[in-house]
């Protein structure tokens, strides 16, 4: 009896060996063949664009032409005169003051947003079935296009919209408010509304990961709800918060779109000044700001992942 019990064991041990074998693929091929199809992608659509955006941002142009000749002529007419300027900014330190301003506005607004329906759906929703019933309705402004749904906002913060005929006749105010549309407060809530759920999504998965063990012992411990959510888990939703960070950061960076639409062509923003250089056809200085937003974003970047070690959460 006892050596059948050792076959047994035996055989069980020799099938979870087997079980465990990596795939043939990964047995036949050396790792940096594995990697290749995927560094072919990254080098075609990545390293080969950005190094040509470089490359041509320090090109001569003409009016009607392109001349292939090293200069840094577009980076020094960026920041023409703003040394002589001081203490007012120039032209291109309030574009980019601008976008900041914006960035910093929309980042704050969808993390607070983000973090508590996150928090929501994570912890106040128990059923799995409502959990993704609820974050599908988070996604139903992806069914359409950014266009689209940056429009939509104009009849409903116009000057005859909806809020203000709503406000004119409940006698809550006897003219339109005019911010409402074409200023910066309709183009942070345009953004907001478009990229809140690019920063829901990474602190949703971050809070499922947390140990619900943990928040019991922290009441347990006597904490108050307010307690466990600052010293358990904001810390634990760390990883999610500077991931949705980045999204969201890097995102309103460089959108041109909603700025134009919701702030009527008056307002700027590095990525407008862009799209209007390009259109000129004056794709070196179109380059040369591409080149400073680029190492502007990586700063950010650089200095939100010193925060946490993203590569453990990817």
């Amino acid at each position: 009896m006892a050596v059948m019990t050792q076959e047994k064991v035996a055989a069980n041990t020799e099938a979870k060996t087997v079980s465990v074998k990596p795939p043939l693929l990964s047995r036949t091929l050396p790792a940096w063949a594995q990697a290749l199809p995927l560094a072919l992608v990254f080098l075609v659509f990545f390293v080969i664009p950005l190094a040509l955006t470089v490359m041509v941002s320090f090109w001569d142009y003409t009016e009607y032409s392109l001349v292939p000749a090293f200069t840094t002529r577009s980076y020094v007419e960026m920041f023409e005169g703003c040394y002589d300027r001081l203490p007012d900014l120039c032209v291109t330190f309030k574009t980019y003051l601008s976008t900041l301003k914006f960035c910093i506005a929309v980042w704050l607004i969808s993390l607070a947003v983000g973090f508590f329906v996150a928090y929501f759906l994570a912890f106040h929703v128990r059923s799995t079935t409502w959990q993704i019933a609820l974050f599908l309705v988070c996604t139903v402004p992806f069914w359409t296009s950014n266009v689209i749904r940056t429009i939509s906002w104009i009849p409903l913060l116009g000057r005859n919209g909806l809020v203000n005929a709503t406000l004119v006749k409940l006698h809550i105010i006897d003219t339109p408010i005019e911010w409402l549309i074409f200023s910066d407060f309709s183009v942070i809530v345009a953004l907001v509304h478009l990229y809140t759920l690019f920063m829901i999504v990474p602190i949703f998965n971050s809070m499922m990961r947390i140990d619900r063990a943990l928040v019991e012992a922290a009441h347990d411990a006597g904490a108050s709800g307010w307690q466990t959510l600052w010293n358990v888990i904001v810390p634990l939703s760390k990883p999610g918060i500077v991931i949705g960070s980045i999204f969201v950061i890097t995102i309103v960076m460089g959108d041109f779109v909603t700025v134009g639409v919701m702030g009527g062509q008056q307002i700027a923003s590095v990525g407008k000044v862009i799209n209007t250089q390009m259109g000129a056809l004056q794709f070196p200085p179109a380059a040369a700001n591409s080149v400073i937003l680029l190492v502007a974003v990586l700063f950010i970047i650089a200095a939100l992942t010193k925060l946490v070690d993203i590569r453990k959460e990817l």
